[in-house]
């Protein structure tokens, strides 16, 4: 499921509703975490110099202006067409993952759609390796694709899994990576641990989208937060450390502060009377006035 059904994106960002069409009140928990700054100036610049040599116009461009232009802009536009082919290739592997937990769960599901949806795009590797890795954890299904919220901070987000693994309950995040050169699957972002401990400390877990029913969430006590690295290669399971959950979640809840300080300010100066910058006119020339003599 790409977009939760409770969730829009907004000007400022994917933001969550109690219930189908209501007020869009809190951001996502990944909206939050968006909000620390990431460095991908190296990554693009390889990416532009990558297609840039690779483009097969490269060696005539060099006599044609226009077509200069063309490799240049193409080029320049690399490092997003990769982005959103990876997004888009993990929506069809988590699409695949979450019909995987339906059956499970006895409901209704179409994992034959989503894996044939997979073959498609040459991409039945990672429902392969996602296989195995569910033969070899068992995991045995509570909720998929589970929208939960949490009032007092001011955020909601959907979880991938939660489910028991060796008798334990499990939350569990999916991300799909790419593969290394020696055939290993890249490693998790050590941001996924502000994901799982956001998930964990929700208040709420969501029964009727349509309605906007609600429960308290029964699984702010899990004891393994998961993230799972799906890859074409393998799959790499990594529990979040005990003793960096209360760091990260204090710095998840200052992230959301940064975002409504952020919100409440672009919303602010949509107001032309309250303008960010406002013109400033040179003093007046001094005056010199006579002095009087000293007596």
């Amino acid at each position: 499921m790409t977009q939760p059904r409770l969730a829009s994106q907004t000007e400022h960002g994917r933001m969550y509703a109690r219930s189908v069409g209501g007020e869009l009140e809190v951001p996502s928990i990944t909206t939050v975490i968006g909000q620390q700054a990431q460095d991908l100036g190296g990554w693009h610049g390889y990416m532009a110099a990558k297609a840039a040599l690779e483009d097969d116009r490269s060696i005539r461009a060099g006599r044609s202006a226009g077509l200069r232009h063309a490799v240049i802009r193409d080029a320049a536009g690399a490092a997003e067409r990769y982005r959103d082919q990876a997004a888009a290739r993990g929506d069809r592997v988590h699409d695949y993952c979450e019909n995987v937990a339906l059956r499970e769960l006895g409901r209704e599901h179409d994992v034959e759609g989503s894996r044939e949806t997979l073959a498609l795009h040459a991409e039945s590797a990672w429902a392969d390796r996602f296989d195995e890795w569910w033969e070899l954890y068992r995991p045995e299904p509570i909720a998929a694709e589970l929208t939960v919220w949490n009032q007092t901070v001011g955020y909601a987000g959907t979880l991938d899994l939660v489910a028991r693994i060796g008798g334990r309950v499990c939350l569990i995040d999916y991300k799909t990576k790419g593969t290394d050169r020696k055939g290993r699957v890249k490693s998790l972002d050590a941001k996924v641990i502000m994901q799982l401990v956001a998930g964990v400390k929700a208040e709420e877990s969501l029964v009727d989208a349509e309605a906007g029913g609600w429960e308290p969430w029964p699984y702010a006590d899990a004891p393994v937060l998961l993230g799972v690295a799906l890859g074409e290669t393998e799959v790499r399971a990594q529990q979040a450390n005990p003793q960096l959950l209360e760091g990260n979640w204090y710095k998840f809840c200052a992230l959301r502060k940064v975002w409504g300080h952020q919100r409440a300010l672009e919303l602010q100066c949509q107001d032309p009377a309250q303008q960010p910058l406002m013109a400033v006119v040179p003093p007046p020339l001094a005056v010199d006035l006579p002095r009087k003599n000293a007596s």
